[in-house]
């Protein structure tokens, strides 16, 4: 049995995720902060605030294991300042709250081409998070990596529907990869044995999910 903290539920790999978790008979509870109120559930402990910082601070239910699904971009975030907030400092502090509650295991959310070196934002933004969650000591940390996500988003992102043609066409890592693989991939890392750091990119999370099933 096992109770899950998840952040960034309203998004699309989170929102697959949360699907996945109220079906799965193994987890009791799941504790999922939002700006927006989601749909009630049984499992679901909802708390709602703008300020997404000050609901993670006030959490105290104990929970096993987190999954951290933010993201944003920088056009849709503003500027540098709000982009490097929504996917360094709210993942990092996600990451800090399962710890206090006594989580043993951190599933993470990142990108194609993350890399402290990298001289693109974006890239550089999420390997600076994959770093700060390697340094936070998890007994159990698992990375995904994938590329251009396939999915449904409440908003459109107007770059993603332009490129989605040729990355639906581009080999290995670099294919496109549908939201609802990536969520199940994460579900099944979550409930199989393993410790230390395990990077996953895109194009073993599609093989993982593939010989699972």
């Amino acid at each position: 049995m096992a109770r899950v903290l998840i952040i960034g539920a309203t998004g699309l790999v989170g929102g697959e995720l949360l699907r996945l978790l109220q079906a799965n008979r193994q987890v009791t509870a799941i504790v999922a902060p939002t700006r927006k109120p989601l749909p009630p559930h049984d499992k679901l402990h909802n708390p709602v605030g703008d300020d997404l910082f000050q609901l993670l601070t006030g959490l105290d239910q104990p929970v096993d294991m987190v999954f951290c699904c933010l993201g944003t971009t920088r056009r849709e975030a503003g500027s540098d300042g709000n982009f490097h907030y929504v996917d360094y400092t709210l993942v990092v502090e996600s990451a800090l709250t399962g710890r206090r509650l006594g989580a043993q295991h951190c599933l993470a959310v990142s990108a194609l081409g993350a890399s402290t070196r990298s001289t693109f934002l974006y890239n550089r933004t999420k390997g600076e998070m994959e770093q700060a969650l390697r340094e936070q000591g998890w007994p159990r940390l698992t990375l995904v990596r994938p590329s251009m996500l396939l999915g449904q988003r409440p908003t459109p992102r107007l770059m993603e529907r332009i490129a989605q043609p040729l990355f639906n066409l581009l080999p290995g890592k670099w294919k496109a990869i549908a939201a609802k693989d990536v969520a199940q991939t994460m579900m099944e890392q979550a409930f199989s044995a393993g410790n230390g750091v395990k990077v996953l990119e895109s194009n073993q999370l599609r093989c993982f999910h593939s010989v699972t099933h």
